[in-house]
């Protein structure tokens, strides 16, 4: 039996799923690129978020260089007749600009959702902003790390009921 198996995807043997052994997606990626709840594993996380999320910011900055757009710095110092230095630094461009404003919301989405997964809170992510160790925490953490099995409290419905208003109990 798969490991998400739960989610609709099967049991990898083309049958005995409920589903006439088609594979279902999860309920909250039906019709969304970007997924505001639930849960996500490895392969989705990999395949549908974060190598075309690389993929269109490799596509900007490419575009930004190709177009004569890009924002270079470069500098050139001389030593003496055998001693040379050049520094040049790339710092983005207008259309890589937009694409990263464009893809910030669904890269967090996709980073939380993979959270869930694992068990963990949105919160985590704070740990990218720890200089050196937080991106690697959290590339191990979101990409590597395989999801709880079952159900655990990041699950739901889809979309869920709509809830009535409570009274405060002072």
């Amino acid at each position: 039996m798969s490991e998400y198996s739960y989610l609709g995807y099967g049991d990898g043997r083309g049958g005995g799923n409920g589903h006439g052994g088609r594979t279902v997606p999860a309920p909250a990626m039906e019709g969304s690129w970007y997924v505001r709840r639930g849960r996500i594993d490895r392969r989705t996380y990999w395949l549908h978020y974060a190598l075309p999320l690389w993929a269109s910011s490799v596509a900007a900055i490419w575009a930004d260089i190709a177009f004569g757009t890009a924002w270079y710095t470069a500098s050139y110092e001389s030593y003496g007749y055998y001693s040379s230095s050049t520094d040049v630094s790339f710092s983005g461009g207008p259309i890589t600009l937009l694409v990263s404003l464009a893809l910030f919301a669904p890269s967090i989405s996709a980073a939380v959702t993979r959270l869930h997964d694992t068990g963990r809170s949105g919160w985590f992510l704070l740990w990218g902003l720890v200089p050196i160790a937080g991106p690697i925490v959290l590339f191990v953490v979101v990409g590597c790390l395989a999801g709880e099995p079952g159900r655990n409290q990041y699950d739901g419905a889809a979309y869920p009921g709509r809830r009535e208003p409570q009274l405060a109990n002072w």
